[in-house]
């Protein structure tokens, strides 16, 4: 009896710690299976969400009973936040009406506020220094799990779970072709890609703390990882602050290893390669003179980024070799043709061969080629659609946005995305959050020891590369992206609280 007893109040003592530690799993690694759907989005509740209620009520519990604190500070800025963006909600939906469904605005805010929660449940559980060396230790063996489950998949055919579509987000296994993207355990390449370059710092750092080589293998297992996923933005990030880090940090020989073989990864990837070289080409198009539709020759295939529409025109004539000019007249033909079919069958008609020729000749008679610079289409789709439907959106109602989900699922800009939905009010009022917690750890990195001052001033580089992958993705709305930041600025902020003390 007395054991159980004692083992009870070892439960209760360490409770929530227990649940951090389970949540440190759940949420990167378990994949993205539906539970229940949500009316009018593909967005659906998933297991992490019943894990996170459960650790929230267990959490106020442990509140009540006064077994654990609550940072007051980052209360009040975090509630202030959450109050603006319920305003935003009710001005979207009662007065502005540009949140239609009213649940979708009040579960896109509460998504908000779930993912942020977390960082006070890690703060609060961090009582001593081998609870702030655990978590992170469990933090980099899901990276080497997540890491070997990316590399199954590409090369051993394990299945992904992906949301990256409407018909995906039904949880269907799917299974990789050769030439697509790796998602591990995760909705989509480009979450992962962010992901892995937030931690691939901290990596590093226990590098530099512990100097032992498992370290730096499983952050070059990882820079191979990055690669695989083919992410544009997250590899800029990636360049924009590992380098940097090494440099202001004086390690030259592992500045070397790590480019070495990061050139190797990356030229010894077609994928990534590819991505990189047609996101601006030089490429001929064509101008309908009449009606001023863009044609571009191309051949739509799931190896190659289709270009987009947007583009600039170049006044220095290029010349194009012959074979090539005919190629770009027969795929441009070719797409006139199915555009035409397509506005045939939506008419319910089905035209002759003579009705094409016809058609086809009177729309080739009109069509301009020019030389320009294209973008591919996801560059293309931001700038001339997402992006500007943000920017309306704020310059229309610039104090608290349009609301939540009144811009889609996605705007691929988080900074765009907080304007647009939560205008003036939210944007700084989160931005202030992100600057206070940086702030602190920085001015926490310069007084702490050298070798803690590693993982803390690695913490911050990787808090900067979510930054910039934040400029070209809505990475602070990806859950398990979002989750996961929160609950280790928690319990980076709660053990730097702890030395204070």
């Amino acid at each position: 009896m007395k054991k159980l007893i004692k083992w009870l109040k070892w439960i209760d003592k360490n409770l929530i710690k227990i649940f951090i530690s389970l949540f440190i799993f759940l949420s990167p690694l378990y994949p993205k299976l539906r539970i229940s759907n949500v009316n009018y989005t593909y967005i659906s509740i998933r297991m992490e969400d019943f894990f996170i209620a459960v650790l929230l009520i267990v959490f106020l519990i442990q509140f009540i009973r006064k077994k654990v604190q609550i940072d007051p500070k980052y209360l009040l800025l975090f509630i202030a936040f959450w109050v603006a963006g319920f305003i935003s909600v009710a001005i979207g939906h009662l007065i502005l009406k540009t949140i239609v469904i009213r649940h979708l605005g009040i579960l896109h805010m509460l998504r908000r506020v779930e993912y942020m929660s977390i960082f006070f449940i890690a703060w609060s559980s961090i009582k001593n220094k081998k609870d702030f060396f655990y978590y992170l230790s469990l933090i980099l063996l899901t990276v080497l799990i997540a890491n070997i489950y990316g590399v199954g998949q590409k090369f051993l055919g394990w299945p992904a779970v992906q949301t990256m579509n409407p018909e995906y987000s039904k949880g269907y296994l799917l299974f990789l072709t050769p030439e697509a993207r790796i998602s591990s355990t995760f909705g989509g390449h480009y979450d992962l890609a962010a992901w892995t370059v937030f931690l691939m710092p901290i990596i590093l750092g226990f590098y530099f703390f512990r100097q032992k080589i498992p370290y730096l293998l499983l952050f070059i297992f990882s820079i191979f990882i990055l690669i695989l996923t083919a992410s544009r933005a997250s590899f800029g990030a990636y360049l924009a602050t590992i380098f940097p880090m090494l440099i202001f940090f004086k390690k030259p020989k592992t500045l070397i290893i790590i480019l070495a073989f990061t050139l190797l990864f990356t030229f010894t990837s077609k994928n990534l390669t590819s991505r990189i070289s047609r996101t601006f080409q030089v490429k001929q198009i064509f101008i309908n003179q009449e009606t001023g539709q863009v044609v571009i020759p191309q051949t739509i295939s799931s190896k190659e980024v289709p270009a987009g529409s947007l583009y600039l025109q170049i006044n220095k004539p290029v010349n194009y070799d012959p074979a090539t000019i005919a190629n770009d007249q027969g795929l441009a033909n070719s797409k006139i043709l199915e555009d035409l079919r397509n506005e045939a069958s939506k008419e319910g008609r089905i035209l002759t061969k003579l009705e094409e020729d016809i058609l086809l000749a009177s729309i080739s008679a009109t069509l301009r080629p020019i030389s320009t610079i294209v973008s591919d289409i996801s560059f293309a789709t931001r700038i001339q659609v997402e992006w500007p439907r943000a920017i309306h959106a704020f310059l229309k109602h610039p104090i608290f946005g349009v609301g939540p989900s009144a811009l889609t699922e996605a705007t691929d800009s988080d900074y765009l995305r907080w304007l647009g939905e939560f205008g003036l009010v939210g944007t700084l009022l989160f931005i202030y959050i992100l600057i206070t917690i940086f702030k602190e750890l920085l001015i926490f990195a310069k007084k702490t020891k050298q070798s803690e001052r590693y993982l803390y001033a690695t913490f911050l580089f990787g808090f900067v590369s979510l930054l910039i992958t934040a400029t070209y993705f809505d990475i602070f709305e990806a859950s398990k992206v979002a989750f996961q930041f929160w609950m280790m600025t928690g319990i980076f902020i709660g053990y730097s609280k702890l030395k204070k003390i």
